[in-house]
């Protein structure tokens, strides 16, 4: 399908977009309701409804871990020794003082 838009008035151009933003609104809740049907149908093949496997996957997130490190300066601020370093940390190390100082 091929439409001339330089035919089109700005009023029709106006409207065009309406239509085809109202077009793809449709499209994806159209489509995201057969991709839930199709999720729904894929658990009940194992014998499982879709919220049994939703809630299965909340209760196994990681927990955050306990601090093994704090700020000297702001005994608020901890860290577990994993992930990204916090900048009191760099802080730190950056004057050449060893991490162990940190250590709870």
């Amino acid at each position: 399908m091929s439409i001339d838009l330089s035919a089109l008035s700005r009023q029709e151009l106006t409207a065009l977009r309406k239509n085809v933003d109202k077009a793809l609104d449709t499209l994806e809740t159209r489509r995201r309701a057969e991709a839930l049907k199709a999720a729904e149908d894929a658990a009940k093949e194992f014998g499982f409804s879709l919220s049994e496997l939703n809630s299965s996957t909340a209760s196994s997130k990681k927990t955050k871990g306990a601090p093994k490190f704090v700020n000297p300066e702001d005994p608020s601020q901890t860290w577990t020794g994993r992930g990204r370093k916090p900048n009191w940390v760099v802080v730190h190390l950056d004057a050449g003082k060893p991490l162990e100082d940190l250590a709870l």
